[in-house]
């Protein structure tokens, strides 16, 4: 049996299993090195893990499908840093659990939103952007209003700190107290406040 392109193409099994080799071993061979690397693996210089008010924002944020329509990636090309500041480096979200980079360019980046606006221009904006952007089509998230859950913050802070989140017991036994009086716009807030601000303009 010669293994020749025309026989590999006439067997599907043998396909199916080549292109599997063939994707997994360079798959490895991206991505393993990564989990090396210095740059990928270490926190940039004054990061800090997201607080239980920060870390309620973005689960609420991942929940409402932000992520679909904003990137908080900047890439390294001119017309992006000029508009948004630094391009985005990995060790500015070695604590996201997943991370939220993407290219996805339907709404603006908002990798350093937290250095452009206020609070109160982001719960204007959240409550009917139309108000502060009237060409934005992103719909109005008033509802947010509402009390931001605390029952399991204390759960996601241990899991997080089990895949290495520095997060001390004190910071875990005072997340309810973080949270009370707090709605889920307050949250998701704070976390955009504090979205690229590791990391300044250089």
């Amino acid at each position: 049996m010669k293994l020749t392109h025309d026989f590999i193409e006439r067997n599907i099994g043998l396909m199916i299993v080549l292109t599997v080799l063939v994707v997994s071993v360079g798959g490895l061979v991206e991505i393993v090195p990564l989990f090396f690397q210095h740059s990928t693996t270490q926190p940039v210089a004054g990061l800090k893990p997201y607080d239980a008010v920060q870390l309620t924002g973005r689960d609420i944020y991942i929940r409402e499908g932000c992520y679909n329509c904003h990137s908080q990636m900047i890439r390294p090309f001119r017309a992006e840093t000029e508009r948004y500041g630094h391009y985005s480096v990995a060790g500015e979200f070695v604590y996201d659990h997943p991370f939220q980079w993407g290219s996805k360019r339907t709404g603006p980046d908002l990798a350093r939103v937290g250095e452009r606006y206020s609070d109160e221009w982001h719960r204007a904006h959240l409550t009917n952007p139309r108000d502060v952007v009237p060409e934005s089509n992103m719909p109005p998230y008033a509802f947010l209003d509402r009390p931001a859950r605390s029952g399991d913050i204390e759960a996601k802070m241990q899991a997080l700190r089990k895949v290495g989140v520095p997060y001390k017991d004190e910071d875990i036994a005072g997340a309810k107290a973080m949270l009370e009086g707090k709605t889920e716009m307050d949250a998701l807030i704070a976390y955009l406040q504090g979205l690229g601000t590791a990391l300044k303009q250089r």
